[in-house]
């Protein structure tokens, strides 16, 4: 199993060559790359300059960090068919940068329109039938998880569509700050892995609210609380424990599951990924202590 730390809350404070040595200091492995606007901006075309690949290959070789994975967002689901002809171009060209970085795991989400469900699933499912054959040909793992605010919410629905294809190439991720969304707020961790089963091959650690709880979350107007709208979703990235999510559920579950041990044909070993954003002065101490608890929990450190 890999630990990798998700780099968001580093990308918009500091250089790319200071955020890979600052994963480093923090005693980790392994980055996941999650979108940056030198590299992989939401939703656009991929950039990632030579320069820019020059200077992230230097500070990965100098410090021994290691990419175990890409995060890119893109609207494959539409819910028009430009945005999903635009966003087919992307996943070409985030493709072939993977390819030269030597990485051989995208993660991503459905990216949907929750008021436009029926239309973005079709979607998504006509890109997955142009893009899987790429995945196919390039050896890459593609892993798929639902969002809030998406088209799809439902940990089940997600994993079902995603078995659907029957491909080693495609797999889920189970997010532990979105899971409130997976199962309209009951939290119950230990059915939502176990439903997943051999499909998962990624899980992102960070500690959230649950939303449908009232006042965890106050939104104004007061007609928007308790999910009273759907064009307004919340959720956070906390350190483990500052929340609501069961984590001795999800690490038990883990454990029973042997997903620390789990390699796949494609792409590898399982990955484990901090995910924490929100409070970056916090991040010397929690990131370190996210990593020691995963290795205790998972590998028995």
């Amino acid at each position: 199993m890999k630990i990798a730390f998700d780099v968001d809350v580093l990308a918009k404070q500091m250089s790319i060559t200071d955020m890979v040595h600052r994963v480093a200091d923090w005693g980790y492995k392994y980055i996941e790359q999650s979108p940056h606007p030198r590299i992989n901006p939401f939703y656009k075309h991929p950039l990632f300059s030579k320069e820019c690949q020059t200077e992230y290959q230097r500070a990965l070789n100098k410090t021994g960090v290691e990419l175990s994975s890409l995060i890119v967002v893109y609207r494959w689901s539409g819910p028009t068919e430009e945005q999903r002809q635009h966003a087919v171009a992307n996943w070409k060209r985030i493709i072939e940068i993977a390819a030269d970085l030597g990485v051989q795991v995208i993660n991503t989400e459905l990216s949907g329109d929750p008021n436009l469900p029926e239309m973005c699933n079709g979607m998504w499912f006509r890109s997955m039938e142009e893009l899987l054959p790429l995945f196919e040909k390039a050896g890459i793992r593609c892993e798929v998880q639902s969002h809030p605010f998406d088209f799809c919410e439902l940990n089940d629905e997600t994993v079902d569509m995603v078995k659907s294809f029957r491909s080693d190439h495609l797999t889920y991720v189970y997010s532990s700050p979105h899971g409130f969304f997976y199962d309209q707020g009951k939290g119950d961790v230990r059915h939502m892995l176990e439903y997943a089963g051999d499909s998962l091959s990624h899980v992102l650690f960070a500690d959230t609210y649950n939303q449908t709880k009232d006042c965890r979350y106050i939104i104004n107007p007061p007609t928007l609380n308790r999910m009273g709208c759907c064009n307004t979703t919340v959720h956070q990235h906390l350190a483990m424990g500052e929340g609501d999510v069961d984590f001795d559920g999800i690490f038990e579950t883990l454990r029973k599951m042997d997903f620390a041990n789990r390699t796949f044909k494609i792409g590898g070993e399982s990955i484990a990924c901090v995910s924490y954003f929100g409070f970056p002065e916090k991040m010397d101490v929690q990131a370190p202590a996210a990593r020691e608890r995963i290795e205790r929990e998972l590998l028995g450190k």
